[in-house]
């Protein structure tokens, strides 16, 4: 059954303290620890609200630092490092219990700058409407079910598009959020950051079905590239190119359904072969 977990508006609702200083709820996600993308998100809404209007985040760069403990609320301090005519930097630390479980260093910039123009294409796959919902499926990602409240996550399958050759491991997901979100690029940018550590370290897991890890995002990185909603359908296209000594880095092309590539996703995470009794999420 998926949790009664609160919606996205309530998760990025943040208290704030003080200027810098801001207040988040944690989820029960039925992790041991907090769900990192919760955390990374809320980080991110509290780096936004001290950067003037006209500047969007197009980057960011975290680390999990400690596991969060997901019955207690989480304070995020912002450090205004820089504020410049085209860009501005933040840092936030995300603290429970006076120690920093979380941290995020983001960038934004000024949304009429004009360049240079190119993408990457979206690779051919089924329709979101020709793909089973994920809590219909019996497959390795059954676990993420849980979020079918809020969220249509769909895995296509792996015999439904075509694979590059030399990737060893890739996973293609359709997903969005089920509730109409409000009209407001920051809040569908933060959306996007709490869902897109939601599949991802699992798509390292792709050619080792029957090997029990432990697994825990290390960090995550996030482009912001190009508008989008994340109340309509996007393509989550993830690989894995390297696994090794108990670590796996994974990537992801985030498009929205007209093939527009608006974001791209990096994370190393811990794929440690789990113990006899250990838990696969640490």
């Amino acid at each position: 059954m998926p949790f009664d977990i609160p919606s996205i508006d309530n998760i990025l609702n943040l208290e704030q303290l003080d200027d810098n200083v801001f207040r988040g709820t944690s989820v029960y996600s039925g992790l041991q620890r907090t769900y990192g993308g919760q955390v990374a998100a809320q980080a991110l809404s509290a780096a936004t609200k001290t950067v003037e209007d006209g500047k969007l985040v197009h980057s960011l760069h975290s680390y999990f630092i400690r596991p969060g403990q997901a019955d207690r609320d989480i304070v995020f301090v912002v450090n205004r490092v820089r504020d410049g005519r085209s860009f501005a930097t933040r840092i936030v630390d995300a603290v429970q219990g006076g120690k920093t479980i979380f941290s995020l260093e983001a960038s934004f910039h000024i949304t009429d700058d004009e360049g240079i123009e190119h993408s990457d294409a979206m690779r051919t796959v089924p329709e979101p409407d020709d793909v089973v919902p994920l809590e219909e499926t019996d497959g390795p990602l059954k676990f993420f079910s849980m979020w079918a409240k809020d969220w249509d996550v769909r895995v296509v399958p792996d015999d439904q598009f075509e694979h590059n050759p030399y990737t060893p491991s890739q996973q293609v997901v359709w997903f969005r959020s089920k509730r109409e979100l409000p009209d407001d690029q920051t809040f569908h940018i933060c959306t996007l950051a709490y869902m897109s550590d939601l599949t991802l370290l699992h798509s390292a897991l792709v050619p080792h079905r029957d090997h029990k890890v432990q697994m825990a995002s290390l960090d995550h990185a996030m482009w912001f590239m190009r508008p989008f909603r994340a109340d309509e359908w996007m393509l989550y296209d993830q690989v894995s190119p390297s696994a090794h000594g108990a670590r796996a880095l994974t990537q992801g092309r985030i498009f929205d359904r007209q093939g527009n590539l608006v974001a791209m996703t990096v994370q190393e995470g811990l794929t440690r072969t789990l113990k006899e009794g250990g838990k696969a999420f640490s």
